[in-house]
């Protein structure tokens, strides 16, 4: 329904993004108001949004403070373990009997999307939750996470969104049938061990192909999430349409995963710097929509924290823009820098 700004309540939730006279992003879909946004909105003279319908019971606390508290971890952690465990549970069947159960997938996925799907904070949840144990078994499950927020961001059904996810979660299955001594190899790989770690993209559609006999979208993206738009990917070098929708969401979102995940061989990178890497991308490698959709909804998760620019100075985001994604607004002290307009300004690092 359609709001007066000044009859909001807190805990309404807007059910889509908003932007000021100016084009600039205020407020993300999905989020659940607190005066501190009520406020925001009329600073930024925005009259009307769009709220969910009202009901009787408050929505759950999501605000950005909830989100990185003691008090919001310990009743998230448990679906999160879960799903970790279940999907290393999934892996073992996988290498021992060659096929996995499908009741055990949904076990072990949907109850950490039920959790999740009002948590608009990725970059604070993913961090959060993020530990350097279990690489293979926690990319799965951040990539079956990040899957699903990417496809509701593009417009998916909710249905469709919950298959694409469980795809994301189920991406790289076909590495249970991959040597552990390659997998987690403290050094780079030689040639001839990572031809045999691409075998894993169809290793995986194998297992899904005989696990599942009519899920859309499981079996082609675990082939194909690995091929590139420019034909530089693997394993058949496919190009632009020839790649399933699907796969490329599930490309985007499995390299972000990578990059911001501390593993044996690789520190994590910031999360600024993966941003942008896949933005670089998305002009070869990466489908453009998909990415440019995927970095739009990412960058509004740093507004309010502090960003270290080239300068040596350090300052808060204050607003993003809707298509200068690396350009936000700053304060710094008592000044305002909007960096679309001053332009020899540079985020060095985000501090999170």
């Amino acid at each position: 329904m359609r709001v007066h700004v000044t009859d909001l309540l807190e805990g309404d939730l807007l059910i889509k993004d908003t932007f000021n006279s100016y084009g600039l992003h205020v407020l993300s879909k999905g989020t659940v108001l607190h005066n501190p946004d009520i406020s925001k909105l009329l600073q930024h003279h925005i009259d009307y949004v769009d709220v969910q319908e009202r009901h009787t019971e408050p929505f759950p606390d999501r605000s950005l403070e909830s989100i990185v508290s003691p008090k919001w971890l310990p009743s998230v952690q448990p679906d999160y373990k879960n799903a970790v465990k279940g999907f290393q549970d999934l892996f073992r069947k996988a290498t021992n009997e060659g096929v996995i159960n499908d009741e055990e997938v949904q076990n072990a996925f949907l109850p950490l999307i039920k959790n999740f799907q009002l948590e608009r904070d990725v970059v604070s949840m993913l961090l959060l939750l993020n530990t350097t144990d279990d690489y293979t078994y926690q990319h799965s499950v951040q990539v079956g996470m990040l899957s699903y927020y990417l496809a509701t961001w593009l417009d998916y059904t909710n249905e469709e969104s919950l298959q694409i996810g469980k795809a994301g979660f189920l991406h790289d299955i076909g590495k249970s049938r991959i040597s552990d001594t390659i997998l987690n190899k403290p050094a780079k790989l030689t040639t001839e061990e990572f031809d045999e770690v691409k075998k894993h993209a169809q290793y995986g559609h194998e297992i899904i192909e005989q696990s599942f006999s009519d899920e859309p979208y499981l079996a082609v993206s675990a082939l194909q999430h690995h091929e590139r738009n420019d034909g530089s990917g693997y394993p058949y070098g496919l190009t632009g349409d020839s790649i399933h929708p699907v796969s490329k969401i599930i490309a985007v979102v499995d390299i972000y995963s990578a990059m911001i995940s501390e593993r044996v061989y690789r520190k994590k990178r910031d999360l600024l710097f993966v941003l942008k890497e896949l933005f670089k991308l998305s002009f070869s490698e990466l489908d453009a929509h998909t990415t440019h959709t995927f970095i739009k909804h990412m960058i509004p998760n740093f507004i309010g924290k502090k960003a270290l620019l080239e300068s040596g100075e350090t300052g808060v985001i204050i607003m993003t823009h809707p298509t200068e994604f690396f350009r936000p607004l700053i304060q710094i002290g008592d000044r305002f820098i909007d960096m679309t307009i001053e332009r020899d300004y540079e985020i060095k690092e985000v501090l999170i």
